[in-house]
């Protein structure tokens, strides 16, 4: 069977709970019980009395963790007294598993069976399967299984066609409960200048990928040959919206979920709500996301709205973010903070990064420690982010400079690419470091035995080709560092030439670094078959270099004179 230790998959259970700090404590206190889960947010609703909870973990403590917490619900939450905006079926209403790492769709189903499996029998909840993880297609829908709420699961149970996947009879103060395998869902409302229902959900419908229900001249609802309504699609792919009125706020909301941000972004959701809106005679004052968000959707939003200002899109992560916050009004009813609020910056805590994230000052002084690592390595990755980050510098000052609007877009192009490079350079910077632990740790390893010999051999040569990929990378990245100053150099703002003449050294600096690693890190697997190919591509580039480095300077000097 696979080993998933090092897999990572992501569960967001919604409670039916979102007033009572103490209940919602003692559920989240059964999560971070478990070891091998870190909790990463708690987002209570008290109009909703909903409170949606991540964590994330190694998938068998993660399904531990969220046994236990559905177990602590049911004690606490009694559905028979429940009232919230939000449609609901149970204390805990839905638990979804969410693939991350090191683990596909297909394997993290058979977690969510085992899961949904032991809360049926061992609990006596009712649970349906969703997502990709349903029994029958037409239970692959939350909104279809939910359908008649709590009130009405005493009676729908009972239908053959909605027998529970586990458990059997209605449980009256748990309810019932839906757990399955998605996608990552983002959870998202945007916020109108109205108190109407109503009017909200006419926009919701606009809006949301099921549409509305056909209506004739009449007003009556259009129903086809076998007399059901006919339905009219919306505007959006992979969005399910419904509108309500938040109470706590004074608002309407259309609240959203969008199931594939790939097809639909979160800046197109937002600007067809208000184009919507504005149809309506409303207006969008802001917006709010409940639980995580991937960082992609935040950046592809800055992005897009720097594009339609015709800025450079070439600027760092936390400026995109920040464009992206002010542009969507993510901070119109509480602050948005990037770290809580974005999956990857919750996860960068939970591993974080030992050397790039020091002071300038910490990392020159650990590298000059008596500890082999940081070494040359990672310095060379250094100077290659340096590099990037100056042709980065040069594309951002010529895409803003007075004069050369119409060429705003083709500098931002370079500077986006120059953004990349800079990134990944940073990684590698840690990432050399961990390859040379990696080593150290399979040099560790038992030799007593003929068998020992061999599996430690084994390991050594593997952590010791991964150490070979880093410095290689860095050398291939330095090459396209090269590229980027050279046409900064030639195209680019001509007050910046030395900048960029700069950022040529330092990708100079990057791939002959690199080069030394690689040569040395591959002295004892010369011939080996995975190895002899990027030594021979690794000549290649430091002969290449050479030119290129020579090619930086002359056009440098020749704009200099």
């Amino acid at each position: 069977m696979k080993d998933f230790k090092n897999a990572i998959i992501e569960c967001v259970p919604n409670f039916s709970e979102g007033r009572d700090m103490g209940i919602i404590k003692q559920i989240t206190d059964e999560i971070e019980k478990i070891e091998g889960v870190s909790l990463l947010d708690v987002d209570p609703g008290k109009a909703t009395n909903r409170t949606v909870v991540t964590f994330v973990g190694n998938p068998h403590a993660v399904i531990e963790a969220a046994y236990q917490a559905i177990k602590k619900a049911g004690e606490l939450i009694d559905m028979r007294n429940h009232k919230g905006e939000h449609p609901r079926m149970g204390a805990t209403d839905v638990c979804p598993l969410i693939p991350i790492s090191g683990i596909t769709m297909e394997e993290t189903v058979e977690f969510a069976k085992m899961l949904a499996k032991r809360v049926g029998e061992e609990l006596n909840i009712p649970t349906y399967l969703y997502e990709y993880a349903a029994s029958a297609d037409y239970r692959r829908n939350l909104a279809d299984i939910r359908s008649g709420e709590y009130e009405g699961f005493a009676t729908k149970i009972t239908k053959p066609e909605w027998k529970p996947d586990y458990g059997t009879a209605f449980n009256e103060k748990s309810g019932a409960t839906v757990i399955g395998a998605r996608d990552f869902l983002i959870a998202y409302n945007v916020n109108l200048n109205t108190t109407s229902t109503r009017r909200a959900n006419a926009v919701a419908f606009d809006i949301r990928e099921k549409g509305r229900q056909k209506k004739d001249e009449k007003g009556k609802v259009v129903k086809d040959a076998n007399g059901e309504p006919v339905w009219e699609p919306g505007l959006l792919k992979n969005v399910k919206a419904i509108g309500w009125f938040i109470e706590e706020y004074g608002i309407a909301q259309i609240s959203i979920n969008l199931t594939n941000m790939n097809t639909t972004p979160l800046h197109k959701v937002f600007d067809t709500a208000c184009e919507r809106a504005t149809a309506r005679g409303l207006r969008v004052t802001g917006s709010e996301l409940v639980g995580l968000v991937p960082l992609q959707a935040i950046l592809e939003a800055g992005k897009y709205f720097l594009r339609k200002q015709q800025r450079s899109v070439g600027v760092s992560e936390s400026e995109l973010i920040k464009i992206a916050v002010k542009s969507l009004g993510l901070d119109e009813l509480a602050p948005f903070d990037p770290n809580k609020k974005i999956i990857e910056y919750q996860l960068r805590d939970m591993n974080a990064k030992k050397l790039v994230g020091m002071t300038l000052t910490k990392f020159a002084e650990e590298t000059a420690s008596e500890s082999p690592a940081p070494g040359g390595g990672s310095i060379a990755a250094y100077c290659g982010a340096l590099g990037a980050a100056l042709g980065t510098m040069v594309a951002n000052l010529s895409s803003h400079k007075k004069g050369w609007d119409a060429r705003w877009e083709e500098f931002s192009n370079y500077a986006e690419q120059g953004q990349k490079l800079m990134t990944e350079m940073l990684s590698l910077v840690d990432e050399d470091t961990n390859a040379f632990n990696e080593i150290m740790m399979a040099f560790g390893l038992p030799k007593a035995t003929d068998e020992e010999k061999a599996a430690r051999k084994a390991a050594i040569d593997t952590a010791t080709i991964g150490a070979i990929k880093v410095p290689y990378r860095t050398m291939e990245l330095a090459m396209e560092v090269f590229n980027l100053a050279i046409k900064m150099a030639e195209i680019g703002n001509p007050n910046s030439v030395s900048d960029a003449g700069v950022g040529g050294l330092c990708a100079r600096t990057a791939l002959k670094g690199a080069y030394m690693n690689v040569l040395i890190n591959a002295q004892d697997l010369k011939e080996h078959p995975e190895v002899k190919p990027l030594i021979a591509k690794a000549h290649e580039m430091n002969t290449a270099s050479d030119a290129f480095e020579q090619q930086v300077w002359d056009t440098v000097m020749g704009k200099m004179k």
